[in-house]
């Protein structure tokens, strides 16, 4: 098994650019996932989010956990539970308009760092964006205006912990899924590991990194590059010793984004053929909220299906 692709952003501005850039192109046809060093984020910021997550799990969000798993009689289970996770979680919306000053668990400080935190990953994520399009042979910008809509991208975070678990065979931190939207941009813990993706397969660890950011693609990019680039499987397996912290920021489309095959790449394929449906972001998101943790394969049937509905119908009143 290929090691983990581990991209250098120091080396895009340096002779080994092409090198770099080889290393996401294979990452993003092959694995779904890489992960990233020297991506421009402070190690500073990134140590205070860190203090400040765990500060907070400890003052705000452990005893809700360990309430809910007394309430539900998580402890003793006998047999595998298919229907939650082993999460403590909370999210704050950035994009289009932030909700992060109206969360009253939250201190001064954590706020003021998370946003600031967010800005940085804002950044990051668009420039991944162009640096896909690079790869892809699209005009730069064009995964950026795609995503756009009318009002701008959706961007938030989902800040999750993970507590020990005493009956990991039982129940899974995060159940397998793959990811809605667009790019994922994770900070992980880089002492507790458990963050597994489905490669040929089998199920390979994605490897903890002290200060490194962790991307992984979701189901939109895989319609705009018709099937080029791949949204993989991914869970969280629980662990019986320490808490794994998890800050997963996701840059997806706007609402009324429409998403399709780039015209670009559906010429590239022999049979000059769009592989991909045509929808709103809005509408696959309805969808993937009762489906999240089934194949993604229906869910594109689904909305192949919903179009050609849609597309009958409008010949119907011509």
């Amino acid at each position: 098994m290929a090691n983990f692709p581990v991209v250098d952003m120091g080396k895009l501005n340096t002779e080994e650019r092409p090198a770099a850039m080889e290393i996401i192109k294979d990452a993003c046809e092959n694995w779904g996932f890489f992960e990233l060093v020297n991506h421009g984020i402070s190690i500073e910021l990134m140590d205070t989010v860190e203090k400040l997550t765990k500060e907070h799990y400890k003052k705000t969000m452990e005893q809700r956990f360990k309430e809910m798993v007394t309430s539900k009689g998580l402890e003793s289970v006998q047999s595998e539970i298919n229907d939650l996770d082993w999460e403590s979680t909370f999210f704050l919306r950035h994009l289009p308009l932030s909700n992060v000053s109206d969360n009253a668990d939250l201190d001064q400080d954590y706020r003021k760092t998370m946003k600031k935190f967010a800005l940085e990953l804002e950044k990051l994520a668009e420039q991944l964006l162009d640096l896909l399009c690079e790869n892809l042979g699209l005009e730069k910008g064009y995964l950026k205006k795609v995503f756009y809509g009318s009002k701008g991208p959706n961007f938030g975070t989902k800040v999750s912990n993970y507590p020990p678990c005493p009956t990991p065979d039982l129940i899974k931190g995060l159940r397998a899924h793959t990811d809605a939207g667009g790019i994922i941009l994770l900070f992980q813990d880089d002492k507790v590991s458990g963050l597994q993706l489905l490669k040929d397969d089998q199920w390979i660890d994605v490897p903890p990194m002290r200060h490194s950011i962790v991307i992984n693609l979701g189901d939109q990019l895989e319609v705009i590059t018709n099937g080029k680039y791949k949204s993989v499987m991914h869970r969280v397996i629980a662990q019986t010793d320490g808490t794994r912290m998890s800050i997963a920021s996701f840059y997806n489309p706007g609402d009324d984004a429409v998403i399709s095959p780039a015209p670009a790449l559906v010429k590239e394929l022999d049979e000059t053929s769009q592989v991909y449906p045509k929808f709103v972001f809005d509408d696959y998101m309805k969808l993937y909220a009762g489906l999240k943790f089934q194949a993604k394969e229906p869910r594109f049937e689904a909305m192949k299906a919903n179009a050609s509905v849609v597309d009958v119908g409008a010949i119907a009143t011509v």
